[in-house]
């Protein structure tokens, strides 16, 4: 009888296993396929061989560029090299991109950055904060940029054991942000976490006088960023597809207003500041991303989201590509 009992219970737990991986390979479109659709004014912008994880661009139309992830499950193209921050100037009529300096007493060797954000203060200083993921930890770097030197003084680490496998992050003034965290756990219980698609992610507020989380029950929560009248965040979800739409309140708090579905990967987010549009990087197949081949690379597609409040918001592809 128990050994009766105990196959039961084995064949009901592999049956579980296998309905949630072929639902999480529909989560993360593994056998989607894309076509190109680029515009004429696309082009290749080289000197990021190491991949560009996030940009931030000011209103002078100065672009800053995190590059050089290392991440567990993240294809990585220099292992042994540490991270950097390019700069663009997209005034140029062909941009190209500047490694900025860092200043001494920073640890460039374990530099790995991730999701960045500008603040500028009433002086016009510009202030880049930068997710940084030394020997795998999540903290926020706080820098000054030095705009006729293009270099970054690197002013503080911000730690907290609130700040765990910390991906975005939107700055909402001097030493106040909103940080997203990917996933719950960091070991081989992510794959586990992804497979019973958990939930336990979540947004975070910082300041020097108060930490907390401020909205949870994200699958993983992604790119963040913040409406142009400064009243709504918006939040990636990457396994679930979407966009969430959020009212911040005057205590930092938020609270969902509604999700928009976009069927593709969805990881970070920018709001053109003329038109309050968001657009969002997407990857079409996780499948293709996580496993990379030279010979056949993962596609990219960019997503633009009009009337993001409306009932009905417009989506359309900026841009498309299969390799």
């Amino acid at each position: 009888m128990g050994k009766l009992v105990a196959l039961t219970l084995l064949g009901a737990g592999l049956a579980l296993i296998g309905e949630r991986l072929m639902t999480l390979r529909e989560r993360i479109n593994a056998y989607r396929e894309v076509e190109p659709v680029e515009p004429q004014n696309c082009h290749l912008i080289e000197g990021l061989e190491n991949g560009s994880e996030d940009i931030d661009i000011l209103p002078s139309g100065l672009a800053f560029i995190s590059s050089g992830l290392k991440y567990p499950g993240v294809p990585n193209f220099a292992p042994d090299e540490p991270g950097q921050i390019f700069l663009m100037d997209l005034n140029e009529q062909n941009p190209r991109v500047q490694a900025l300096n860092i200043s001494d007493g920073f640890d460039k060797a374990s530099f790995n950055p991730h999701g960045i954000s500008t603040f500028i203060d009433k002086d016009q200083i510009v202030y880049l904060y930068v997710v940084n993921h030394p020997h795998m930890e999540s903290t926020v770097e706080i820098f000054k940029f030095e705009e006729q030197q293009r270099s970054l003084v690197h002013l503080k680490t911000i730690k907290h054991e609130l700040l765990k496998s910390v991906n975005d992050i939107v700055v909402l003034g001097a030493e106040q942000f909103y940080a997203t965290r990917d996933h719950y756990f960091t070991n081989f219980l992510v794959l586990l976490e992804m497979v019973m698609d958990l939930r336990w992610t979540y947004i975070l507020f910082y300041s020097p006088r108060e930490v907390k989380v401020v909205a949870k029950g994200f699958s993983s929560a992604n790119g963040i960023t913040i409406s142009p009248d400064k009243k709504y965040i918006y939040v990636a979800d990457i396994l679930d597809k979407n966009i969430h739409v959020m009212k911040k309140h005057d205590n930092w708090d938020l609270t969902q207003l509604k999700v928009i579905q976009l069927g593709t990967l969805v990881d970070n987010l920018t709001v053109d500041p003329d038109t309050g549009d968001i657009l969002a990087g997407c990857h079409p197949n996780a499948i293709k991303l996580l496993m990379y081949n030279t010979e056949d690379p993962p596609g990219s597609e960019v997503l633009r989201i009009r009337n993001a409040l409306s009932e009905k918001p417009r989506i359309s592809t900026d841009l498309q590509e299969s390799d």
